[in-house]
């Protein structure tokens, strides 16, 4: 049997089957090559019922200690404000030897809520898959979600070199690029190029709506595709990012606040008719669109 066919754990259990939780199952199922057995957790019967309907799982059950002690790996794909106490239940079950990771989109407060329940036989190793869309939930998941996309990894100084080898296996064979960082540095990097922006969509969103009620039809009649671009990112689902802003907030709030002066910035030159500010802005907008293709990453 070739090695790449080999699978990297023998039981997987995927503990929130959402978008990211699902599309892992959905990975997992197609290439056969993640784990023999996969084990879909949720607390909602219904999410579970629907898991079972779509069959991207081999067992589907809302016990995610009993999952954790048949797992030897454990995957946490629940909402960032929910790790702390998903990790409580499912890490005093897990098999020694068995490894933890999370898929959470911030990773210091994820790594606190998590580490008061770590246990020094059971190797941690964070990463944060850097892919979605604004839809949520089992149905949501692709299989080729994380196809060359970023999975950035933050490991610990517990985390083993055996575990780390394991995880970057994985997301590598789920179809991601790896990068490895410090969670602080992944923090401040998330929080400008994904955290922000959902921030400015939401707030942008907002203003829409709370404008007179005949301005804001015709927001809603002729918005162009700039304003569509912000209503896709701004469906996303609330209470993950609530959990990301609050968990992020200091990092968010130094980019949040960057972003204003700059945003100032950009206002007295159009007020003042400073042309070569204005396009200077523009021009750098542009190249950052080009760099994002020529990086496939748009």
């Amino acid at each position: 049997m070739a090695e790449d066919t080999v699978p990297v754990f023998d039981t997987l259990a995927v503990i929130g089957p959402g978008l990211i939780g699902s599309s892992v199952l959905r990975r997992a199922q197609a290439e056969g090559n993640l784990a023999r057995k996969i084990i879909a957790v949720d607390k909602s019967p219904d999410v579970c019922a629907r898991v079972a309907e779509l069959g991207i799982a081999d067992e589907v059950t809302t016990d995610a200690a009993a999952a954790a002690a048949q797992a030897d790996c454990v995957m946490l794909c629940v909402p960032v404000g929910a790790m702390g106490a998903v990790a409580a239940q499912v890490v005093p079950a897990m098999k020694p030897g068995a490894v933890l990771t999370d898929v959470g989109s911030t990773k210091v407060s994820v790594i606190e809520a998590i580490s008061p329940s770590l246990r020094a036989d059971v190797p941690y190793v964070p990463t944060h898959p850097m892919a979605g869309t604004e839809f949520s939930g089992p149905d949501a998941g692709l299989a080729d979600l994380f196809e060359n996309r970023w999975c950035l990894i933050t490991p610990l100084d517990c985390t083993t070199a055996e575990a780390l080898e394991k995880v970057r296996t994985l997301w590598e064979r789920c179809g991601a690029r790896l990068r490895e960082m410090t969670p602080a540095h992944h923090d401040r990097v998330c929080a400008i190029v994904s955290h922000l922006p959902h921030l400015l969509a939401f707030t942008i969103c907002g203003t829409a709506d709370d404008l007179a009620s005949e301005t804001r039809s015709e927001v809603l009649d002729f918005a162009a595709s700039g304003f569509r671009d912000f209503t896709r990112i701004a469906a996303s689902d609330p209470i993950m990012w609530r959990d990301i802003f609050l968990s992020n907030r200091e990092a968010l709030l130094e980019m949040l606040g960057r972003f204003m002066e700059d945003a100032q910035a950009m206002a007295r030159a159009i007020r003042w008719e400073d042309s070569d500010y204005i396009v200077d802005r523009i021009e750098r907008g542009r190249a950052i669109r080009k760099s994002l293709i020529e990086n496939k990453q748009a």
